[in-house]
């Protein structure tokens, strides 16, 4: 459909400009200042016109109408202009994508920065549970020590995670007032959820786990320390919930029409309980766990090479690798179901993960490669009919390429294969720096094995990378959605944000960041190089009381 604009000569089509529907929302700048019947205005407005059919043009500019078919909308980005003649002359379509991009860009940053955090809060808090658990049924002080060691590290890794997180609420009204609006009833609830049964619950007990030690009896303080991991756990669900919903939305009808349109609850259990809800939060909290059984089996594993804190450091490699074993096999098994989620749900997302662009059966499973997108193909090393088997368990049932998709309804494909195969091969190299670790621990030559220590120390960063690589792939993977089949990225954007307004929050977010992540990586390694308290091998206060003796 093409723009009109109404001027004291009557409609006048724009040559070139090409309006979407609803979903458009199309950004046109004036090049200099307003006339004076607009009132001199300066600032940016959103001027939304619903109408069956194009208005007739009036000589009388203070109506200042743009003809639109019905339902569709746009956005006028003002700049000083000297005239109405030719106000409409030149359709910037690079500011368009400015904002989109820069837009995606702080909202990737914010999220992917936020995200270092919260995989390491839940993964030790279940540390933290096993280490207290441990101490009360051994009553060996090293668990005692080791358990107060570790509260330090996840009170530091809480405090900055909440700073960081609180933005991109924020966010979601300055950039994103669109999907805001159309999505606001299913997505407020599952974060109005997420803040009173998850973030008041960990908050709320996470004063007595970190103050507590010698003033509540022993299974106070462990009660709260199970309410802190579960209060974490519960957070991330209902974040999947919102986010899995965008991926695969169900239990929604929507309201209204064009710009007014939007998603209201019908069944609020199919929301929580969508197709791909259930096998991407296991999935994210597999990763969580494997987070903070690597970050323990890391720093334990520093402690031997240094000969520093021996008992400390053999405890915490023994619980961490065990941990850090059974979550990467888990992590292996909701790998795959989520998949096959994947290919049942968004068969264009996993089409772009392996590069398929043709429907085939017998479909290969690339190991190592990149895709030529120019000539459509993977090149790299494949595996025959794998990926047919692990989609459908049947190595001879077809699956989807890209080509049965519109080209506008595609995912970036390079990019989404990059990510995917970039988490999948750490996923797999986790598995095999666990399971190297508990050989040499069930051989009890470990600690002897430096080599194999050194790996050990480096470990830590492959969760977090896999963590971010997975993200980045189910988000890039969805492309050109945002909600899926139902709102595109491009047509989620606030009405008057303006690209030097996001560029310059952006260049400060970057610089507050930096700096916070400064503090966090100074505060961190200041504690892991100080190490554990002597004195927390001796318990204190109420905890120091003696043990019930059982008869």
């Amino acid at each position: 459909m093409l723009l009109k604009e109404v001027g004291p000569g009557g409609p006048a089509l724009v040559a070139g400009t090409l309006v979407p529907p609803f979903a458009g929302i199309i950004r046109i700048r004036f090049n200099g200042s307003p006339p004076k019947t607009f009132g001199g205005l300066s600032a940016p407005f959103h001027l939304k016109r619903l109408a069956p059919r194009c208005l007739k043009a009036r000589t009388n500019v203070r109506r200042r109408q743009v003809a639109l078919n019905a339902a569709d909308s746009v956005v006028i980005d003002r700049k000083p202009i000297q005239s109405l003649t030719g106000a409409f002359q030149n359709v910037i379509k690079s500011p368009v994508m400015d904002v989109l991009m820069l837009s995606r860009i702080q909202f990737g940053a914010t999220i992917a920065f936020h995200y270092i955090y919260p995989p390491m809060s839940i993964g030790l808090g279940v540390m933290l549970v096993i280490m207290e658990a441990s101490w009360l049924k051994t009553r060996n002080p090293v668990y005692h020590q080791m358990a107060r060691f570790w509260t330090k590290i996840f009170a530091l890794t809480f405090a900055i995670g909440v700073a960081t997180g609180i933005v991109m609420e924020f966010e979601f009204g300055t950039n994103w007032a669109t999907y805001s609006r159309y999505v606001g009833d299913v997505f407020g609830s599952a974060l109005a959820a997420e803040g009173i049964f998850a973030f008041f619950l960990e908050s709320g007990f996470l004063a007595v786990l970190v103050f507590g030690w010698s003033k509540v009896s022993r299974k106070m303080h462990f009660f709260s320390t199970c309410m802190v991991c579960l209060g974490a756990h519960l957070s991330a669900v209902w974040i999947i919930v919102a986010n899995s919903w965008m991926q695969t939305p169900a239990g929604y009808h929507i309201v209204g029409q064009g710009m007014h349109a939007r998603a209201e609850i019908t069944d609020f259990w199919q929301v929580v309980f969508n197709p791909s809800s259930m096998d991407r939060l296991f999935h994210t909290l597999c990763g969580a766990w494997q987070t903070g059984a690597f970050l323990v089996v890391s720093v334990g594993a520093w402690y031997v090479l240094k000969n520093k804190f021996t008992d400390f450091a053999r405890a915490s490699l023994r619980i961490g690798l065990i941990v850090a074993l059974i979550a990467s096999l888990l992590q292996l098994h909701s790998g795959d179901s989520s998949a096959r989620g994947v290919a049942k749900n968004q068969p264009a997302k996993l089409a772009a993960f392996e590069g398929l662009y043709n429907t085939t059966s017998n479909a290969p499973l690339t190991l190592v490669g990149y895709v030529d997108e120019k000539n459509e193909k993977v090149i790299g090393l494949q595996f025959p009919w794998l990926l047919s088997l692990l989609t459908h368990h049947n190595p001879h049932t077809p699956v989807t390429g890209l080509n049965d998709f519109p080209v506008q309804d595609r995912p970036p494909v390079e990019a989404s294969f990059v990510f995917f195969h970039g988490m999948a091969g750490i996923g797999f190299g986790l598995i095999g720096v666990a399971g190297l670790g508990c050989f040499y621990l069930w051989r009890k030559t470990l600690f002897q094995k430096r080599w194999v220590l050194w790996i050990l120390v480096i470990s830590a960063l492959g969760p977090q990378i896999a963590n971010q690589l997975g993200w980045f792939a189910a988000e890039v993977g969805r492309q050109p959605w945002i909600v899926y089949g139902l709102l595109r990225t491009s047509e989620a954007l606030s009405a008057v944000v303006k690209a030097d307004v996001v560029l310059t929050s952006l260049i400060l977010f970057t610089v507050i960041y930096f700096l916070l992540f400064t503090v966090f990586i100074y505060l961190l390694n200041d504690k892991i190089q100080h190490g554990p308290d002597d004195a927390d091998l001796t318990p204190s206060g109420k905890l120091a009381l003696p043990f019930k003796e059982k008869t």
